[in-house]
């Protein structure tokens, strides 16, 4: 289940202290906004279109603050979240390190759709280390929805980014009164409003921050795991050139035979391979012998992904390809 997060009142923003910033100045946050439902409205023939500058989300925001926090906004990307590459996580990890460079800033929200919101939050925490808060957030809702939950969420963002409870946890997401740390989070539902939960524990460890990671220029690929898969999609992942694999395995992680196979020729080839499952909840758990248990695998080198489920453990084991660390130490926490 998700994280319950008590709503704040619109005046409980506590302050605290920067580098730089006297305690007698309001915190300040700079939201960045990266597109998403939350920055979309109906166009004419009732599809969504991103129309709102990340000025225009914030405007009705920080009025309800009355001056007890400055917020900035700044327009870093307007994606559609679903086509969401490497490059732009690149992207998105050098504006918040850059914002964070401003000893002045209290904390850094950033915008974002829905669809892919877990990966990017999860590529941001693995270079986070600073110890301001880092906040993902969007919308189930658009803006022009006569209930629109993107004012609320962005709201409540920006209060927890002022929180000093939020510093030193790492990368968060704050989404339908939830607030959600970034390792083991997944997009539980499509359309209700708390949109996101958790597969990790209450808190779970993070790994010692990467100094640097390009996620450009690489390739990961996810391999689903099903009854009579066989070697095909993970062959074709070779000769499409991947660095990696992530396998979506079933139960607590483990393949059928002819999927097996192919996993251990990939091992052979020096090409890293990591054991997610496709269920929503629990750990990888290497329990089972035969060709595809998972004890049979990790012995011959899969990594398991623990907590996190296939889409964030390729952006792992990509960071993790990118660092030249070994992958197991970004999965073992």
């Amino acid at each position: 289940m998700p994280v319950s997060a008590s709503t704040p009142d619109d005046a409980a923003v506590s302050r605290q202290e920067t580098p730089g910033q006297p305690s007698a100045t309001p915190p300040r946050i700079v939201v960045l906004g990266t597109g998403g439902t939350i920055s979309c409205t109906h166009d004419s023939s009732g599809a969504l279109v991103p129309t709102l500058s990340t000025q225009e989300l914030i405007d009705p925001v920080v009025q309800r603050f009355e001056g007890n926090v400055i917020v900035e906004a700044r327009d870093i990307a307007q994606l559609d979240s679903s086509s969401i590459t490497f490059d732009d996580y690149d992207t998105i990890n050098a504006a918040i390190k850059g914002t964070l460079s401003d000893p002045e800033v209290t904390g850094v929200v950033v915008t974002h759709g829905t669809d892919s919101m877990e990966e990017s939050a999860i590529a941001a925490d693995i270079v986070h280390n600073d110890s301001r808060p880092v906040i993902f957030t969007g919308a189930q809702r658009p803006a022009d929805h006569p209930e629109a939950d993107g004012p609320g969420n962005l709201f409540e963002s920006i209060v927890i980014a002022t929180d000093n409870s939020a510093r030193d946890i790492g990368v968060l997401i704050v989404f339908g009164h939830a607030v959600i740390p970034a390792r083991g989070a997944v997009k539980w539902h499509t359309s209700d409003p708390l949109a996101f939960a958790t597969n990790a524990p209450d808190e779970p460890p993070r790994p010692r921050p990467l100094p640097k990671v390009t996620f450009a220029g690489h390739r990961v690929d996810i391999i689903p795991a099903y009854p009579g898969a066989d070697a095909s999609l993970l062959n074709a992942a070779i000769d499409a050139g991947t660095e990696g694999l992530v396998i979506e395995g079933m139960g607590a992680g483990n393949v059928g035979d002819a999927l097996a196979t192919a996993i251990t020729s990939a091992l052979k080839q020096g090409i890293p391979v990591v054991m997610a499952s496709r269920v929503p909840r629990g750990n990888v758990n290497p329990l089972y012998g035969g060709d595809g248990g998972g004890l049979t695998l990790s012995r011959q080198g899969v990594i398991g992904a623990g907590c996190v489920h296939a889409g964030q453990a390729r952006i792992i084991l990509a960071a993790a390809i990118d660092a030249e660390v070994h992958p197991q130490t970004l999965f073992d926490v």
